[in-house]
């Protein structure tokens, strides 16, 4: 299992998706979020969308490894997608919040774990602000969110910081490589 973190914006999504196109070893896990879909989003491949009240009922039902609420929406990850790429012989693959990685590596420490860094604030400011060609209403929850995320980067196996994409992609391609190796 490779987990993949990083304050909203920096990139740790972008990430992912590269990679599983790339390398059939690897299966994205999809999450269940309570957020609305953004532009360019399909429902069931970067999120599993549901509302509040189904969110909170999965909950009860214990249908989730892991979930938290993260700036104003919940998110969580399901068991059963864990399950379903393992029987499949894959490794599972994430990006999901710093809360929820704590969880995680406490459920399986044998998992691996990436913080992606922004170059600066002010850049992960204007990746969140141009990324639906708005800015979302919860940007300064958001941003003194990334600052506290920052600081639990030395937890992580390894980090990277996301500056210019192309080379940023190498490094993390390269971490995970070694890992599947």
């Amino acid at each position: 299992m490779i987990i993949v973190a990083a304050p909203s914006g920096a990139g740790k999504s972008s990430f992912v998706e590269r990679i599983t196109r790339e390398d059939s070893r690897l299966v994205d896990i999809v999450t269940f979020t309570t957020r609305s879909i953004r532009q360019g989003e399909t429902a069931g491949l970067q999120y599993n969308f549901i509302d509040h009240a189904d969110f909170e009922q999965k909950i009860k039902e214990g249908f989730f490894v892991e979930w938290a609420k993260v700036h104003t929406n919940f998110y969580g990850t399901s068991y059963s997608s864990l399950e379903t790429a393992w029987n499949q012989g894959k490794t599972a693959i994430m990006d999901i919040d710093i809360q929820g990685v704590a969880t995680f590596k406490s459920k399986f420490p044998d998992a691996k774990t990436v913080f992606i860094h922004p170059p600066s604030i002010d850049e992960l400011r204007r990746r969140i602000e141009k990324r639906d060609g708005k800015v979302p209403a919860d940007i300064e929850v958001r941003m003194a969110n990334a600052e506290k995320e920052i600081l639990e980067a030395s937890k992580f196996d390894y980090q990277i910081v996301n500056d210019v994409f192309d080379k940023s992609y190498g490094e993390f391609k390269k971490i995970v490589e070694d890992l599947l190796a």
